[in-house]
C-alpha cells in the first residue's frame, strides 16, 4: 500500500485468481531423414498432408522416417519434427558447385551477403527435389518477350515508392516466377509454385504498407522454395548497379573532363558530349584565364549543349551538389557522386534451372543423436512424446539418457531391431523373441521410455507398395489419443484404447508364451487378435525395478502433475516464505489435485507446506518446500475370474460369497 502525505484515494489491485494451469501432454517429437524441408530446425507439423508439403513424399530410402511421423499424426495433430543432417546433402543452385544451406540460420550467417559462384538462386532446402525448380525474372525492358509474361497482369515499371520520393528514375520493378519444371514437387510438370510481382531492384524500396519491396528481401522472407544468392549479371552495359540505395550511388562511368581553353571557353576532352552526361572541371589548362563560378573537382551534369565534339563551343552545367574526387588533368576515375539513380536494365530475361541438389537418406547414429539433442532444451521446446522410428540401441540409449531423463517431462518410445544387422525382426517364434530381448537388454532401466515388440506391415499409397514400419509412432500416437479421449493417466493399452491403425500384418505376432517372456522384460507386445484388430497389449515402461512407475499411466500421471504444479510454483519465486505464501500455495495446488482425483488419476492426496518442512534453516537459505503425497490409480493388467459351483441346498454365504 503506498504512503500518502495528504488526503487522497489510492487504488491498488491485487490478483488472487491464480490457478494451476493446464499443460501440454500430447506434443510429439521426432527426428529422421527426409527429402525436403529445413535441416536441424524443429518444425511443427499438424497433418500428413502438411508433412508431405513441407518434408516431401516417402522414398524407398526414408519410408521408415516418413511413416513413423505420418502414423503418429493419424492419431493426433501436433508433431515437432527435425530433419536430420547428413554428409552428402546439397541445395540446388543456378550454376557452379552446389552448397549446403541447412536452414535460415545457416543462410543468414554464410550466404546472405552474396555467393557469386553459384548464380542468382539456390533452393530453399537441400535435396534432389530442388533440381525440379526453375526461376525466371524480367524487368520493363525484357517483359514483352518474356516466356512467362502471361502469368502477370501487367508489365513491371517504376515503383510507387520511387515515384513518390521524387527520384528521377524509372523501371526499377521486376517480376519473378518459380516453377516446378520437372513436376517432382507437385506431380505436374510446369506447375507455377510462386509469383512475385512488382518487386524492386532498389535495396531501400518500400511498399505502401511500409514493408520491404527489395527483391532479395521479398524472396528470402516469402518464398517457400528459393533463396537469393547474388545479383544477376545479365544487365545492360550502363547504369547504376542493382540493389543500390536511392540516396547514394556509386558510378565510375564519367564522360570526361572539362578544361579551359586559352580564350576562356570550355572544351570537352571526350569524343562527344550530351545532355545528362556527368563531367568534372579540372581547372585551367593551356591558358591564362580562370573558370568563374565553377570549382575544380566538382561533378556537374550537362543540361544543354551547343556545338559539336570534340570542341563543344557552349553548354550549360548543373551541379549535382555532392563532394567528388578532385583531380588534375584527364578523365577522373573512381568517382562517387550524389544523384537520383537510374537502374540498369536487363539485357535479357534471366531463366535458371536449378542444379546440383543432392539427397542423403542415411544419417549416421551421430547425425540422428545430434538431431534428437535439439529437444533436450525443455525451455525452448515443449514436448511430451519422443518417437525414435528405426533406431539402433546406441541411439535409443542416447535419447533416453540425454533427452528424456534430462528433461524429466517426456517419454521416449522405442521399437526393436536386430542388434547385429539393423534389420526388421520377422517371425513368431523364440528366435524373434530372443532378438527383441537382446535389443531391450542393450537399453537402460528407466521409467521415461516405452518399448513395443516391433514393426507392422502397411501400405504406402505414395509408391504403391507395402513396407515394414516401426510401431513406436503408433504407440506414441495412442498415448496422444488417450489424452483427448480420456486423460494422460489412463493406460493406452488394451482393446478399448490400444487399437493400432493401418496394419496389414505384424512382423512379429507373439503368442501367450512369448508375450509372457517379453512382458517380464518390460516389452509391450503388439498383438493381432482375429476379429478384434491389432492391439497394444501392455502398458509397461522400461523400469526394471518393481514400482508404480513401471506403468505408462503412472509415469505420465506424475509428469502432468509435476509439470503443471511446477509451472504454477514459478510465481511464488521472490515472494516471502511466510504463512500467507504457504497457505496461498496450498490453496493453489489442492483444487488441482482434487480435479485429478475426480478424473480418476489418483485415489488420495495430501499437500504439506507449513512450518514443519519450512523450518528456519530452510527459510534462511531462501528456499521454499512443499511435500505433495499422492496415491496413483493403477491399471488392471491381470484378471482372475473364480467360478464356484454349489449344491442347491447350500447358502452362498456359507462358501464365502
Amino acid at each position: 500500500m503506498p504512503f500518502q502525505l495528504s488526503p487522497g484515494v489510492a487504488v491498488v489491485e491485487k490478483d488472487f485468481t491464480s490457478i494451476v494451469p493446464a499443460v501440454a501432454t500430447s506434443i510429439g517429437a521426432f527426428a529422421g531423414a527426409f527429402g525436403w524441408g529445413p535441416v536441424m530446425e524443429p518444425t511443427t507439423v499438424s497433418s500428413e498432408n502438411e508433412l508431405v508439403r513441407r518434408f516431401g513424399k516417402p522414398t524407398d530410402s526414408n519410408a521408415d522416417s516418413f511413416f513413423t511421423a505420418a502414423n503418429f499424426l493419424s492419431y493426433t495433430n501436433n508433431l515437432l519434427l527435425v530433419r536430420a543432417d547428413a554428409t552428402n546433402l546439397k541445395n540446388a543452385v543456378s550454376s557452379g558447385t552446389a552448397v549446403k544451406i541447412k536452414n535460415n540460420e545457416t543462410y543468414l550467417s554464410s550466404y546472405a551477403s552474396g555467393q557469386g559462384t553459384v548464380g542468382e538462386w539456390a533452393s530453399k532446402y537441400p535435396g534432389t527435389l530442388g533440381n525440379s525448380l526453375l526461376v525466371s525474372m524480367a524487368d520493363a525492358d525484357t517483359f514483352s518477350t518474356w516466356t512467362y509474361r502471361d502469368n502477370f497482369d501487367a508489365a513491371p515499371g517504376t515503383s510507387d515508392y520511387a515515384r513518390l520520393n521524387n527520384f528521377t528514375i524509372a523501371n526499377d520493378e521486376l517480376h519473378i516466377i518459380v516453377i516446378d519444371e520437372d513436376g517432382l514437387l507437385t506431380g505436374t510438370v510446369g506447375t507455377v509454385l510462386e509469383k512475385f510481382s512488382f518487386v524492386s531492384k532498389a535495396s531501400d524500396a518500400k511498399k505502401s504498407d511500409g514493408t520491404n519491396n527489395y527483391y532479395k528481401d521479398v524472396i528470402n522472407s516469402r518464398s517457400q522454395y528459393i533463396y537469393w544468392m547474388d545479383a544477376t549479371t545479365t544487365v545492360a552495359a550502363t547504369g547504376s548497379v542493382w540493389g543500390t540505395s536511392f540516396a547514394s550511388v556509386s558510378n565510375t562511368t564519367v564522360v570526361g573532363a572539362v578544361i579551359a581553353s586559352t580564350s576562356g571557353g570550355f572544351t570537352c576532352t571526350s569524343a562527344s558530349l550530351a545532355v545528362g552526361d556527368k563531367v568534372i572541371i579540372t581547372g585551367t589548362l593551356g591558358g591564362t584565364g580562370t573558370i568563374t563560378g565553377y570549382t575544380s573537382g566538382t561533378v556537374y551534369k550537362v543540361s544543354a549543349v551547343t556545338g559539336t565534339a570534340p570542341a563543344v563551343t557552349a553548354f550549360t552545367l548543373t551541379t549535382l551538389g555532392g563532394a567528388a574526387l578532385v583531380t588534375t588533368a584527364g578523365t577522373p576515375t573512381g568517382l562517387t557522386y550524389t544523384d537520383s539513380p537510374f537502374f540498369k536494365s536487363m539485357s535479357a530475361a534471366v531463366t535458371s534451372s536449378l542444379i546440383g541438389g543432392a539427397d542423403d537418406f542415411a544419417p549416421t547414429d551421430s547425425d540422428k543423436q545430434n538431431a534428437f539433442a535439439l529437444f533436450a532444451n525443455a525451455e525452448l521446446f515443449d514436448i511430451s512424446l519422443i518417437m525414435l522410428g528405426k533406431a539402433s540401441a546406441a541411439t535409443a540409449t542416447y535419447v533416453i539418457n540425454n533427452v528424456a531423463e534430462v528433461r524429466l517431462d517426456c517419454v521416449a518410445f522405442v521399437s526393436p531391431q536386430d542388434t547385429t544387422s539393423g534389420d526388421v525382426i520377422i517371425g513368431s517364434d523364440s528366435t524373434a523373441s530372443t532378438a527383441i530381448t537382446t535389443y531391450r537388454d542393450a537399453l537402460p532401466s528407466t521409467s521415461y521410455a516405452v518399448m513395443d515388440s516391433g514393426y507392422k506391415y502397411q501400405y504406402d499409397r505414395y509408391n504403391d507398395k507395402y513396407r515394414y514400419i516401426p510401431l513406436n509412432g503408433d504407440v506414441a500416437g495412442l498415448c496422444a489419443r488417450t489424452d483427448y479421449t480420456n486423460d494422460p493417466w489412463f493406460s493406452p493399452g488394451g482393446l478399448n484404447r490400444g487399437q493400432i491403425k493401418n496394419v496389414v500384418k505384424l512382423a512379429f505376432n507373439p503368442n501367450k508364451t512369448l508375450r509372457d517372456t517379453l512382458y517380464k522384460k518390460g516389452v509391450n507386445p503388439v498383438v493381432t487378435f482375429p476379429g478384434e484388430g491389432t492391439v497394444l497389449f501392455g502398458d509397461k515402461t522400461l523400469l526394471a525395478k518393481p514400482s508404480a512407475f513401471d506403468r505408462i499411466n503412472v509415469r505420465r500421471l506424475f509428469i502432468v502433475m509435476e509439470k503443471a504444479i511446477a509451472t504454477a510454483a514459478k510465481f511464488q519465486l521472490f515472494e516471502f516464505n511466510d504463512g500467507f505464501t504457504r497457505a496461498q500455495f496450498k490453496n493453489l495446488v489442492e483444487p488441482f489435485l482434487r480435479d485429478v482425483q475426480g478424473r480418476r488419476g489418483i485415489t488420495d492426496f495430501v499437500v504439506k507446506c507449513d512450518e514443519s518442512n519450512n523450518t528456519g534453516e530452510v527459510i534462511d537459505r531462501n528456499e521454499f518446500v512443499a511435500d505433495i503425497f499422492v496415491k496413483p490409480n493403477r491399471s488392471i493388467n491381470f484378471i482372475t475370474l473364480n467360478f464356484v459351483a454349489a449344491r442347491s441346498a447350500i447358502n452362498f454365504s456359507e462358501i464365502g460369497a
